[in-house]
């Protein structure tokens, strides 16, 4: 690893290299079409690929092909490598002067602890709505929910709404917020911040103040969909059932059990679950 750091440090110390990094962190575990990457960043496809050629010799990103297509993903296993030598070997551990990050632990005194979550899409209009929703009814209880879009609409979907009716939910309390609203020193603390759509999961957040726990949970937009009433309620209807097998997951964790760690792990796995679009 002494070997690997310089280059991969290296490596990302040109900026647009550090941009392409920063973005498939960002939409870990997505394995992103090169077309999309070059899109997002604004790159010439010959561009893009000089610099997808470096982070991948420095080991830090991985190619697969899906049929004639080259995708690209975050070697996380790698990525943790390189910051475990820099805490370890570099800050010889010391939390006092190089902990990356507060730890959010388990244990028996946080047995009873309510968890603040913010669900984040672009519109915050359906998808983060639905989440938003679903955990309160599901898990209430142990969690103090929002959701907020990047650019939300001054309405919520009319669709979404009427799914949430449909299942029981009571929607008086919904509203489109802007994530503005959750940062600055009045702003909730948050433990758990995720991302609903990629658009969202692409653009810049903040940078959370005390660092809560993060996931992409990317999934279609419903909003998009075209056709007739009965499709486009379908992919409402669809969306929805995925978002509460995702949320059913979630709520599920031993959160005050788990160390930072693993509660990250464990995220990350429910977003690559393939977890149906139930209704």
């Amino acid at each position: 690893m002494e070997t690997l750091a310089p280059i991969r440090l290296a490596t990302l110390g040109h900026p647009q290299r550090l941009a392409i990094f920063r973005l498939l962190m960002r939409r870990y575990p997505d394995r992103i079409p090169a077309g999309e990457l070059a899109e997002i960043l604004h790159l010439k496809p010959s561009t893009l690929s000089a610099y997808l050629a470096a982070l991948m010799q420095a080991g830090l990103v991985r190619q697969e092909r899906a049929g004639t297509s080259l995708r690209y993903s975050i070697d996380m296993t790698e990525v943790r490598r390189t910051f475990d030598y820099l805490f370890n070997d570099c800050c010889r551990g010391r939390p006092d002067i190089c902990a990356p990050f507060p730890t959010l632990k388990g244990g028996p005194d946080m047995a009873h602890r309510t968890y603040s979550v913010l669900f984040i899409c672009v519109g915050n209009s359906a998808r983060s709505i639905f989440a938003e929703t679903i955990l309160r009814d599901l898990a209430g209880d142990r969690f103090t929910v929002f959701s907020a879009g990047t650019r939300p609409y001054s309405e919520l979907n009319p669709f979404a709404l009427e799914v949430l009716r449909a299942k029981g939910h009571d929607v008086t309390p919904l509203r489109a917020k802007n994530v503005s609203e959750f940062t600055g020193p009045d702003a909730p603390a948050l433990d758990f911040v995720f991302t609903v759509c990629d658009t969202a999961a692409n653009e810049e957040c903040p940078a959370w103040e005390g660092q809560p726990v993060s996931a992409h949970w990317g999934m279609p937009d419903p909003v998009k969909v075209e056709g007739t009433e009965a499709q486009k309620s379908l992919a409402f209807q669809q969306a929805y059932g995925a978002l509460r097998n995702r949320i059913t997951a979630f709520a599920a964790l031993p959160i005050s059990t788990l160390d930072r760690v693993s509660l990250q792990a464990a995220v990350d796995d429910i977003a690559r679950q393939d977890v149906g679009q139930g209704t």
